[in-house]
């Protein structure tokens, strides 16, 4: 296997997305602890909540508390958020400490509307008002492409939606998309085949993958990712999350360890700080109980 030795692997960890799914509710103190103790890793990005409806996601209603009590002081870290819809984002951009704000727009039109309660058109709506917003505050909006691999609803999928939705997106100036799995239905050779369509003709944009796996099949799927030339890759401790609004049965994140030990091996990665990275992975029992 034939990988870019860059060394310029971007590396995203989202507790958030491990959060906001899991039934118990997790003590705002205790997701301050685990986020401050994450930005010691040495993470490129961190994921660290939402400004989302609590009726839907309620282990999300905490994020502006959790937010004014993280310490940035000591990282380069940057944070993200997830928006779903202008309000969020005005929340959003208030904080100076958040440098990215996330938008999931669905491909899938069925999972747009179960997701965020509107269709294609009313979310790309959403998408110029929210880039609006973080132009004028100097802030980066981030687009998940959800279902960015095809979905399990019967919805049509392919290559020209793909583009029409990755060049819409170009056009608003969006310098980041990240596609997600958000079932983990994807396989390694729809993960290279979507990558190898909009790397070459979306050049100025930097291209992620959030993807959902197993221990049993995340190696293929990482693998196949970076073999399309994706550098901007999403995990989460002990595999954690998924997204609560997709199906009953989650498939979870793909772990954070795991990728972080194939970067290195890779000589892709050589920012982690391993011990601290450890200590979190000790922390996850106690937050996640």
């Amino acid at each position: 296997m034939q990988l870019s030795n860059t060394n310029k692997t971007i590396l995203v960890e989202c507790p958030r997305d491990a959060m906001q799914g899991w039934k118990n509710y997790i003590p705002t103190e205790k997701k301050i602890d685990y986020l401050n103790a994450l930005l010691k890793v040495g993470f490129d990005v961190l994921d660290c909540g939402s400004f989302v409806s609590p009726k839907a996601i309620p282990q999300m209603a905490d994020t502006a508390e959790v937010i004014k009590a993280l310490d940035l002081s000591n990282s380069f870290t940057k944070l993200l958020v997830i928006v779903a819809n202008q309000r969020g984002a005005e929340e959003a951009v208030a904080f100076d400490t958040v440098s990215y704000l996330g938008f999931p727009f669905s491909i899938s039109p069925s999972f747009q509307m179960r997701n965020t309660n509107s269709s294609l058109e009313e979310s790309f709506e959403r998408v110029k008002a929210i880039q609006a917003l973080c132009v004028a505050h100097h802030k980066e909006l981030v687009i998940y492409l959800s279902m960015g691999f095809g979905n399990p609803y019967g919805d049509l999928y392919n290559q020209a939606i793909l583009l029409k939705w990755a060049g819409e997106m170009a056009a608003l100036g969006i310098k980041t998309i990240s596609l997600a799995d958000t079932v983990g239905l994807a396989s390694p050779n729809q993960i290279r085949d979507a990558l190898s369509i909009l790397i070459p003709q979306y050049p100025a944009i930097q291209f992620g993958v959030h993807l959902h796996a197993s221990a049993a099949n995340w190696e293929p799927k990482l693998a196949a990712a970076l073999q399309a030339g994706c550098n901007r890759i999403d995990g989460a401790l002990k595999g954690i999350g998924g997204c609560p609004m997709a199906q009953d049965d989650l498939v979870g994140n793909m772990d954070t360890e795991n990728i972080v030990q194939y970067l290195i091996q890779h000589q892709l990665l050589n920012h982690i700080n391993t011990v601290q990275l450890q200590h979190c992975s000790n922390m996850v029992s106690t937050v996640f109980q």
